[in-house]
């Protein structure tokens, strides 16, 4: 890790340096096992009587940055070494997360075929089944390009029916319960 620390109107003592060095190897498990890829700016001033410390973080196209501000130069730094790591754990779970979702998705049984499942419920479909009479079901069937049946409950006997189309026919058939 390249470390690059600047003191603007405070002087980057051997200290300040050693203890911000040491700082950052907590984050280092973050990287690959590269780390020579990896750049750490970290700017130190000072304002009235507060002590900033900025940081910055660059690795392979993405960047992290944390700036704080506090009484302690030291306790900036470790607020934005916490910040720092926050950002890189969620980065680094963000990453595993898309590439676990993309093996999922990729993932064949090796050696053999796949089993289709078969007599099975693979989907379910919930709607409303509202009272109209046997006319106004098939016209609601036919405006439903994709369906090809239509359940309903019937005006005329309080039963609940099934109208359906017919193949390679423009009839339609009905399902009415016996009971």
């Amino acid at each position: 890790m390249k470390i690059t620390i600047i003191g603007k109107d405070l002087k980057a003592t051997d200290a300040i340096k050693e203890y911000t060095e040491k700082k950052l190897t907590r984050i280092e498990k973050y990287f690959e096992e590269d780390n020579n890829d990896v750049e750490a700016n970290v700017t130190i001033k000072t304002e009235k009587d507060t002590q900033i410390a900025e940081m910055y973080l660059y690795t392979k196209g993405t960047s992290y940055k944390a700036v704080t501000e506090s009484k302690d130069l030291y306790a900036s730094i470790d607020k934005d070494i916490d910040i720092l790591e926050g950002q890189m754990r969620k980065s680094k779970a963000k990453k595993e997360k898309m590439q676990r979702d993309s093996s999922l998705k990729q993932m064949t049984i090796s050696g053999e075929e796949e089993k289709v499942i078969e007599n099975e419920v693979v989907k379910n479909a919930y709607y409303d089944v509202r009272p109209i009479s046997v006319e106004d079901a098939k016209i609601k069937l036919s405006e439903k390009a994709n369906s090809i049946f239509y359940t309903f409950i019937n005006v005329d006997t309080g039963k609940v029916n099934v109208i359906f189309k017919l193949k390679d026919s423009k009839n339609f058939g009905l399902i009415e319960p016996d009971m």
